[in-house]
């Protein structure tokens, strides 16, 4: 599984400990390693990265920082972290191909938080309503969080359609009401890493990738009744975009 030097590059400038480590963690985000394997010996990884113990050890004390495993006295190294092998969930670029997603998406919704707001919570947007109700969510699959999402919806809007928007996925249920006016839907993707908070909450080590989403829908006089700010964990999700030749 690990050759000789196994990668390591000795002209690097960045130490040899951190090699290993990235080697390791690389090995353990991508499922040759998972929950409850255990790492080689130090003495097998000293042999097989061609490095001396203590690198091997300042490695490893890396991977139990980032809550990857546990290191115990005559036990050895154990994985304690799991990653998702699940098929990835496509964020799609257009409205019909995202309501099409959620038809076949049917995520158990488990909400972290909600509460009354107000639009300077809302960024970059000057056409907010008076006041909007928030809820802040995990949405899992096979009990692994793959997303925290935090809507920000109209009041008015929510209030009249909380039972739903409760139980089921908001998108589909506010795409269905008849009479609610849409005026534009957009949204922005950008890769980023994960705080401490959204760490914590999508069980990932902190600086782990996230894909970040913000989504925004405007109504009539294209006030904006509905925005969302969602946080992917980066081994559940997959983007792509079809090129025009």
């Amino acid at each position: 599984m690990i050759g000789n030097d196994a990668g390591i590059n000795r002209a690097q400038p960045m130490p040899l400990y951190y090699q290993v480590y990235e080697k390791l963690r690389d090995q353990i985000t991508s499922g040759i390693w998972v929950k409850g394997d255990f790492l080689p010996s130090i003495p097998e990884l000293t042999r097989m990265f061609n490095v001396a113990a203590i690198t091997v050890r300042q490695a490893i004390h890396l991977l139990q920082d980032d809550g990857l495993v546990i290191s115990e006295r005559g036990r050895g190294t154990t994985v304690t972290a799991s990653f998702s092998k699940d098929k990835p969930l496509y964020l799609e670029s257009s409205v019909s191909e995202l309501l099409d997603l959620y038809s076949q998406d049917t995520p158990e919704l488990e909400t972290i938080d909600e509460g009354k707001t107000h639009a300077g919570q809302i960024p970059d947007q000057q056409n907010c309503a008076s006041s909007y109700y928030f809820l802040t969510r995990a949405h899992k699959r096979n009990g692994t969080r793959y997303c925290i999402i935090t809507m920000h919806i109209e009041e008015q809007l929510f209030r009249a359609n909380e039972s739903a928007l409760r139980e089921q996925l908001a998108l589909p249920v506010l795409f269905a009401l008849p009479d609610l006016v849409m005026k534009r839907a957009w949204q922005t993707l950008n890769i980023g890493k994960a705080d401490q908070l959204t760490a914590r909450n999508l069980h990932i080590p902190q600086n782990d990738p996230i894909a970040h989403v913000k989504r925004y829908i405007t109504g009539h006089k294209d006030k904006l009744i509905y925005f969302a700010d969602v946080r992917y964990r980066s081994d559940c999700v997959q983007y792509s975009m079809e090129l025009k030749i």
